[in-house]
């Protein structure tokens, strides 16, 4: 087993001279190889550059199974617990296990105990309670619910136009048969329109399908009051809807998402909707009685698969992609049209700018998530097992994001000349044309992101759109 040791100095008793020589003895008390130890300082700022070089090292180690990160303690992952749980599970997220020098144990338990604590102090007991009286006596809290409006005691009161749009949902899904995404085509066809007088998608009417309050339910800060206000949906309609619902998710359960390169890139060039890879599996009997099995990769306009407002129109995944990398090298390629260049540099700068704030704000928004995950651990409505698994998705794409973000702005800081964006280009067509097939699929991504503003698709063509 190999160790690898990650401090920092916070100002405390111990130093980083001295952390380090605590981890050697720990190594050396419990057989592990030291492989290296990686430190920050407080002086360094927010940057981490040392956290950094960790996760870089560890992305290189195909050994990772193997590896052990060794911190002194909790403090040593974050200046607060939303940056100590996000570096917690980011590390986890690689493969690696984590081990405090303090009692040379995995951190996890003691991070979701010091959460519940901060938690509790967080909300504040006295707000909590009021909160909650408030929800025992069925007061709305919040926005009400599609199909309801708030009536004079902030009970939830039937709003009759939304309420048969409640019903029929429930009638076209279990009564009809009609798939998620089949009820909002038909919704949308029929012209109904949801609370913000916006179009259905597969979400909301899921959404709809899912919420208990349809059953005459009440339920909020964790309180569940029966009977508060009048049911649209009958309890043996509202089962039924959850028992189909939960088998369609069993059959999905075993399909394995795989990355598509041209996501966020692609267009449809009949609706300017998005195109969103999809994966299909398909298995026939051949006839001397042997299986086949068969995956399809394809790109498919959202609008029809979400919303079913455009027409069939999909590009096999492969051939799509390849299509795109020869437009892309191709001497004279005429598909490829470059997006009319701001006419000063502050606006390309601007632009670019503009992305940084954009993969910041997903950042915190996905940090928000986490936050989520940890008050409902928290609360005891999410077990260990549970947080584990979906702290570890959410790191894993914040993982993917920072490297974004770390990506983008160093593109901000190379914006200084017409000259050095060029140079860029040609180095990211370098390495589409010599590396693309030695990339790994993320990075893959990351390099068409570069050159790509979007790619617009028809069925028998393409246009290509370059970054400015």
């Amino acid at each position: 087993m190999r160790a690898v040791g990650y401090f920092w100095d916070t100002g405390g008793s111990e130093s980083l001279a001295e952390q380090s020589r605590a981890f050697l003895d720990f190594c050396h008390q419990n057989g592990y190889e030291a492989a290296a130890t990686f430190l920050d300082v407080t002086a360094a700022g927010d940057d981490r550059s040392g956290y950094r070089q960790l996760i870089d090292f560890l992305k290189q180690r195909p050994e990772r199974g193997f590896t052990v990160v060794v911190i002194s303690s909790l403090t040593s992952l974050g200046s607060d617990l939303r940056e100590t749980a996000r570096r917690y599970f980011q590390l986890v997220s690689l493969g690696v296990q984590v081990m405090c020098l303090e009692d040379g144990t995995d951190p996890g338990s003691a991070l979701l105990s010091l959460w519940t604590e901060k938690k509790d102090e967080r909300l504040g007991q006295k707000v909590q309670a009021a909160m909650r009286r408030k929800a025992v006596m069925g007061e709305v809290l919040g926005r009400p619910p599609f199909g309801y409006r708030v009536g004079p005691r902030r009970r939830l009161e039937i709003l009759p136009e939304e309420a048969t749009v409640v019903r029929y949902i429930f009638r076209l899904y279990l009564r009809d048969g009609l798939g998620i995404r089949l009820v909002a085509r038909r919704l949308n066809e029929e012209g109904m329109r949801t609370h913000r007088n916006g179009l259905w998608s597969m979400v909301t009417v899921r959404d709809i399908l899912r919420n208990r309050t349809y059953l005459g339910t009440y339920s909020r800060f964790g309180v569940r009051v029966p009977a508060s206000h009048p049911a649209l949906i009958s309890s043996d309609d509202f089962r039924r809807v959850q028992e189909r619902l939960s088998s369609r998710r069993q059959e999905r359960a075993e399909r394995q998402t795989s990355l598509f390169l041209l996501s966020g890139l692609a267009y449809c060039g009949y609706c300017g909707n998005k195109m969103i890879g999809v994966s299909r599996r398909q298995r026939w009997r051949r006839r001397d009685g042997s299986q086949k099995l068969a995956e399809y990769r394809y790109y498919q306009c959202e609008s029809r698969t979400n919303r079913s407002l455009c027409e069939y129109h999909t590009r096999r995944a492969g051939q799509l992609e390849e299509e795109v990398r020869q437009a892309l090298l191709g001497e004279e390629p005429a598909a490829v049209l470059a997006v009319p260049k701001a006419g000063d540099e502050a606006a390309v700068l601007q632009e670019a700018e503009a992305r940084c704030r954009r993969l910041r704000g997903r950042l915190h928004r996905l940090d928000k998530r986490l936050e989520e995950h940890m008050d409902e651990a928290a609360r005891g409505r999410l077990s260990a097992e549970r947080l584990r698994t979906l702290g570890v998705a959410v790191a894993a794409e914040e993982l993917s994001l920072e490297e974004n973000l770390v990506e983008a702005e160093r593109l901000v800081r190379q914006q200084a000349s017409a000259s050095e964006r060029q140079q860029q280009k040609e180095r990211a067509l370098a390495r589409l044309r010599d590396e693309l097939d030695r990339l790994a699929p993320l990075e893959q991504q990351v390099l068409l992101g570069e050159l790509l503003e979007q790619v617009v698709v028809w069925d028998d063509s393409i246009r290509v759109l370059l970054r400015p």
